[in-house]
């Protein structure tokens, strides 16, 4: 279990600091009110997480799937995690859980964040 934990935690470390690197590079060159820097980078987490479950589903390796996907992935995007539980959803043809998963999370997700803002002040 320690080790599982250690290695999420070097995995989530790299895919942090990757993250924080990447959104102050994209910042820097691009102006513009549009958060691209945040789109890319989710879309890159999709990206990886979707190759990397492809692969461990042909390649068993759970300490390299332990540092990649869940830790990595998590550390660099949340956002890719949730769009491989609803691709999961998507593929056992559970459209209505997987439709009513992506609309709360959004509206939820935005409404916790002006609570969170209101209850600061």
């Amino acid at each position: 279990m320690i080790k599982n934990i250690l290695l999420v935690a070097i995995g989530g470390a790299l895919g942090s600091a990757l993250r924080y690197f990447l959104n102050d590079f994209f910042s820097r060159k691009i102006n513009s009110s549009f958060p691209f820097q945040t789109f890319f980078i989710n879309f890159l987490g999709c990206l990886f997480i979707g190759i990397l479950i492809g692969y461990f589903s042909k390649n068993q390796n759970d300490s390299l799937k332990l540092i990649l996907a869940t830790g990595f992935c998590g550390g660099f995007t949340t956002f890719s995690a949730f769009g491989l539980e609803n691709y999961n959803l998507i593929q056992n043809n559970q459209y209505l859980l997987a439709l009513i998963y992506i609309v709360s999370s959004l509206i939820i997700g935005i409404i916790a964040v002006g609570v969170g803002i209101y209850i600061s002040k």
